[in-house]
This record gives C-alpha cells, sequence and structure tokens, in this order.
C-alpha cells in the first residue's frame, strides 16, 4: 500500500484551473520529487495535501485513509509534516524552543502552554537529539532570527520532524542557499530518507532533484506531464518543451 495516493486531483479559483486531474503514489523512504516550471501548480499541491485548501474533486489518501475532510492540524496529527519557501519559525524564540513548541502543539493550542508542560528531562533530550542531527548544536540558544537562511531552513526541517512524521513535504529547501549550504541540506535530506519517512520535494534547483531523487513527477500548467527516473525526465520531450519552450 503507497504511502500517499493522490488521485484526479484538481483544484480551481474563481473559474481558473491551478491543478487538473493530477494522480501519483509516494512511498515510505522514498524521496518523490515535484517538479515544474513557475505557476505549474506544485505549491497548490503542496497546500491540498496538508489541508490547507479542499480540492474541487479528486481523492487523497494518506496510509490508506482519506484526508479530504480534514483540517491542517488533523493532517499533521496522522503524520504529514511540512516546511515552506519563505520560512516561518518563531523569530523571537530560540532555536531548542522553536523545536519544543513542535512537540508541545501536538496536545496544546496555546504557543506559551504547549512549552511548559514538556520542559523534562525526556523530552528535552529529544529535542537536542533533532537539533544536533539539523546540525544546529552551536545555535541552540541563538533567536532564530538571527541565523543564517541555511539553518533557519534546518530549523524548519527539525520543528517538522518533532511532529514524529511519516511524510514529510518539502517547499523548495535549498533555495537562495549557496552550494555548500545546499549540499549540507541535502544530506539531512537523506537523514530523514533513511529513517523510512516519505519525503515529497518540490525544487527548483536540478542538480539537486536529480541526485536525491529516483522518481520525478513533472507538472506543467497544472497537469502531471511525466513521471519517471531522472534520466527518463532528461529526456522526455514534454518536459524539455514546458522548461524551454517548443523551438518555432
Amino acid at each position: 500500500m503507497p504511502l500517499l495516493e493522490v488521485a484526479a486531483l484538481s483544484k480551481e479559483f474563481d473559474g481558473l484551473r491551478a491543478l487538473e486531474g493530477v494522480s501519483f503514489t509516494a512511498k515510505a523512504g522514498e524521496i518523490l520529487g515535484i517538479i515544474g516550471p513557475n505557476g505549474a501548480g506544485k505549491t497548490t499541491l503542496f497546500n491540498l495535501i496538508s489541508g490547507i485548501y479542499p480540492p474541487s474533486s479528486g481523492e487523497i489518501n494518506f496510509q490508506g485513509k482519506s484526508i479530504l475532510r480534514l483540517k491542517p492540524h488533523q493532517i499533521s496529527h496522522l503524520g504529514i509534516g511540512r516546511t515552506f519557501q519563505i520560512v516561518r519559525p518563531f523569530q523571537n524564540l530560540n532555536v531548542e524552543t522553536n523545536v519544543l513548541v513542535a512537540f508541545g502543539h501536538r496536545f496544546y493550542p496555546s504557543l506559551w502552554k504547549s512549552t511548559r508542560p514538556f520542559q523534562e528531562h525526556d523530552i528535552l533530550k529529544e529535542v537536542q537529539t533533532l537539533i544536533e542531527r539539523a546540525g544546529l548544536r552551536s545555535y541552540t540558544r541563538q533567536l532564530a532570527k538571527n541565523l543564517p537562511l541555511g539553518f533557519k531552513k534546518r530549523l524548519e526541517i527539525a520543528r517538522a520532524l518533532a511532529l514524529d512524521p511519516r511524510l514529510l513535504l518539502l517547499d523548495e529547501p535549498s533555495a537562495g542557499l549557496r552550494f555548500e549550504e545546499s549540499t549540507q541540506l541535502m544530506d539531512l535530506v537523506r537523514q530523514v530518507r533513511d529513517q523510512g519517512i516519505g519525503v515529497l520535494l518540490i525544487e527548483h534547483n536540478m542538480p539537486v532533484v536529480m541526485d536525491l531523487c529516483k522518481r520525478i513527477v513533472v507538472l506543467d500548467h497544472g497537469a502531471k506531464i511525466a513521471e519517471g527516473s531522472p534520466e527518463e525526465i532528461r529526456s522526455n520531450p514534454s518536459v524539455i518543451q514546458a522548461y524551454l519552450g517548443k523551438e518555432a
């Protein structure tokens, strides 16, 4: 059984079709790339899977059960975590408290109430483990707003992992990063995969996608135009046309 199954998924905004009949599956322990030109519908797809928007039609099944009528917090509780293209940590909290909130938020709706009951040895040890894995040990007491962009993106992943996800949605994690920062972040994504967590990766950096993913889904103007291995995607005429345009 697939970890995630998307079937004939469509989304319309005031008559504009942002996503049309998209279908694919994702497995546990797999990094599945989602690529396409700007405006292809990639972030809309993530917003539908994470419950931010309801679809106009189609199905989304996670671990064999429909999640169509669930709210974002209910979907996250089931095991779907997400990061955003524009990083959104709690800027005036330090790294440790940012990750701690993610633990507490599973049980309490209030930000401050979510931190206090979990300041115990076992939980703080788990927080430190996540911080260590994300390469943020030296920044534990730093306010999130003072972190370089690459470390903010690592913090986003650490916070998402605190929810103990089975599936992680990463929206352009390497955007704005230097080559070295991007390489280090991709090592972290591989570690996530190696734990058996499924990863859906939206990414414009083609070398990153081709290196990380054994399977790639390509969207263009809201529709799926290709799916396959990096080698198949590189040579697919529809993909080449979508990115480079049709020769006159």
